[in-house]
């Protein structure tokens, strides 16, 4: 497997670990989603401990309005995440 390959396991892999909810277990639910930003991104997005940003994300992401993020709709927090790392890795 290549390194990019690899990584992208991995970002499935990690979406995965919180989605585990019975018979919901490809979305995340509010309080997974915080789960996985507050353990797995807490350098990266900011005020992840602040409930009223976590709804703002959720909201963002809940493209359909079912009250779930799918992994689809989870993808949309990876990419934007990615291209602030991108921005700010050139500006240092």
């Amino acid at each position: 497997m290549t390194m990019l390959e690899d990584h992208l396991e991995g970002i499935i892999n990690v979406f995965h670990q919180y989605s585990v909810r019975v018979g919901h277990f490809d979305t995340l639910s509010k309080g997974e989603l915080k789960q996985l930003i507050t353990k797995e991104l807490p350098n990266t997005l900011m005020n992840t401990k602040d409930q009223a940003t976590i709804d703002k994300i959720f909201q963002e992401l809940d493209d359909n309005r079912d009250g779930e993020v799918s992994f689809e709709e989870f993808v949309t927090l990876v990419a934007r995440v990615m291209v602030t790392a991108h921005v700010n890795i050139h500006k240092g």
